[in-house]
């Protein structure tokens, strides 16, 4: 998602002051061989040098944002690697597609989530053609009251239904228009055949507030901020990002072990 025009203004004005303390802190050394020569000279310097070669600033912010690209590459890998059990293999999960396959890919998704329900077809396709697919639904809901409240029916049904029924839920859910919560989800697992005095007694269980907790736990250590967001590999995906790139993902994960080979 695109930050909104004056947002990205002050996110330049803040990297580019960066940039300018930067170089003045590379110009200190400069005292030292210089001892007559003022701050104000070396500021000016800077200055000057700055407004004849403007890019330069653009070119720190560049190498900033590659630089904080990387460790947050870095950081997320080692997480998925210390948390590898509970990211494709947790009770607290619903797996769809080949329980056995030879792929796992992780979605962290909301119920209230107008891209991950865009990407609801990516999924079913994905399914659809893939038979040694398996995919993770990691209920994450970010979105308000609602998608938790979602979120909480979701984790109770998934203790009712087998994984194909509970895919259907999941779809039925996913694609509806408009606002999602306690009363839509309810009524969509009514209409699979759910014991829904049961899910809403469930749905209040100490073991449904663990498995949420889980899924934040996890994408709090993954420096997830909105859905959807996948796992693959040891490679975080952030966004909707399409089937294409999705399916090159997964193929090159079979092809070499990695989702870029």
């Amino acid at each position: 998602m695109r930050l909104a025009p004056v947002f990205e203004k002050r996110a330049f004005a803040r990297a580019a002051a960066a940039a300018v303390f930067g170089l003045v802190a590379v110009a200190a050394p400069l005292r030292a061989e210089a001892q007559t020569m003022q701050k104000a000279e070396i500021e000016k310097i800077v200055h000057d040098y700055l407004i004849a070669n403007p890019e330069v600033i653009r070119d720190a912010i560049d190498e900033l944002d590659r630089r904080q690209k990387v460790a947050e590459a870095d950081s997320r890998q080692k997480v998925v690697s210390q948390s590898a059990d509970k990211l494709f293999n947790s009770i607290n999960q619903a797996v769809v597609g080949n329980p056995a396959g030879d792929v796992t890919l992780v979605e962290f998704f909301d119920y209230n989530c107008g891209y991950c329900k865009r990407a609801l077809d990516d999924v079913a396709k994905l399914v659809d053609g893939d038979p040694k697919l398996r995919i993770v639904l990691k209920d994450f809901p970010v979105l308000g009251p609602g998608s938790v409240e979602a979120a909480e029916i979701a984790a109770a049904l998934r203790l009712q239904l087998k994984p194909d029924k509970f895919y259907e839920f999941h779809r039925k859910l996913l694609g509806l228009r408009g606002s999602v919560g306690k009363a839509q989800a309810l009524a969509v697992a009514k209409e699979l055949g759910a014991d829904t005095a049961r899910l809403e007694k469930d749905a209040k269980s100490p073991e449904v507030k663990a498995a949420i907790r889980e899924v934040a736990e996890l994408a709090d250590g993954l420096n997830l901020s909105g859905t959807p967001s996948w796992v693959l590999g040891k490679e975080v995906i952030v966004g909707a990002v399409g089937y294409q790139q999705l399916k090159a993902k997964i193929d090159n994960t079979r092809k070499c072990g990695k989702t870029v080979c």
